[in-house]
């Protein structure tokens, strides 16, 4: 009986009970998928493209997602979007914040993902602090925006005329190649903030935050669909993100000045709003302010008759 235990035991820490040492154990490595709907599905082309460190060790395989996939997102963001804008403000404030609450968390994670792309540790870690700031920045205007960018207007007539902003609707969001995780929060936050639900193309250099981020989303209060990330090209995707006939304004964040052109005339097919980001820094003061939510609203006019 002894015996028996004594070799269970060997077995267990690795060895054979002649004292040579047995398999090593293979780490499971993690598989990095589409978020759309609050699920995590493969993308339904099949395709991936391999993602290395700068040493050249192999990540991951990375999903490189399709027009089906793109409109799968805006689907369940079209459906996600009224419930999510009827929310109170304050509401969505708390879930802001339980987003940063859980990124913070999970700091150690998104520092060696960061890393392992080449990214040093320093600027990781800022780059991690700075993503989390920012979340509360929004969360904290979420109850705020609309008293300071709300107005009750003079007019001659015998009416009220008050003018409130409301959420564009749905969103498609070309992110930043440039920084992974901050750019993709920074172009986020202020338009759910605001209401709106969104369906984001992440960095193709940077991927593997964006989809841990979808984690987060996914493990906190955000609702299914308001959030959806996939991950590709956008050489492949940037037509279909700034052409669909029912995507209410498209985000593109870069320079390029083709690209810029592109997205602006299909925008003009069914009157999208485009809104073209090209900081040179993600991490200035100016990409904290509540104009980035206000680039996503429309501003609501009511007369009401005042009795004599």
């Amino acid at each position: 009986m002894e015996q028996t235990e004594k070799k269970k035991s060997e077995t267990l820490n690795g060895t054979r009970p002649n004292g040579q040492e047995g398999n090593k154990r293979v780490s499971v490595r993690k598989t990095y998928k589409l978020y759309i709907d609050g699920k995590f599905p493969r993308s339904e082309s099949g395709r991936y493209y391999a993602l290395t460190s700068p040493e050249g060790e192999m990540l991951a395989n990375i999903c490189r997602s399709s027009r089906k996939d793109f409109r799968d997102a805006v689907v369940a963001a079209r459906k996600a979007q009224p419930a999510w804008a009827s929310r109170s403000a304050f509401n969505k404030g708390q879930i802001l914040y339980r987003l940063a609450e859980i990124l913070e968390g999970r700091t150690a994670q998104f520092t060696a993902e960061l890393v392992s792309m080449g990214v040093s540790e320093s600027r990781s870690k800022q780059e991690i602090q700075a993503s989390i700031d920012r979340l509360v920045y929004y969360a904290g205007w979420t109850d705020k925006f609309h008293q300071v960018f709300s107005s009750v207007n003079p007019v001659e007539s015998s009416h009220f005329n008050f003018s409130v902003p409301e959420p564009t609707g749905v969103v498609s969001i070309i992110a930043p190649e440039e920084n992974g995780l901050l750019g993709l929060v920074s172009v986020i936050a202020p338009a759910i903030a605001g209401g709106n639900t969104v369906a984001v193309l992440a960095s193709s250099a940077y991927p593997l935050t964006a989809i841990t981020f979808a984690e987060v989303v996914n493990s906190s209060d955000v609702p299914a669909g308001v959030v959806n990330i996939l991950t590709g090209y956008r050489s492949e995707l940037l037509s279909w993100f700034s052409n669909h006939m029912d995507v209410n304004a498209v985000v593109y964040c870069g320079s390029d000045a083709e690209e810029i052109r592109l997205v602006g005339e299909n925008a003009s097919l069914n009157v999208k709003r485009p809104v073209i980001l090209s900081p040179g820094d993600w991490y200035s003061p100016q990409e904290e302010n509540p104009y980035r939510i206000m680039e996503l609203q429309e501003v609501k006019t009511t007369w009401h008759p005042i009795g004599q």
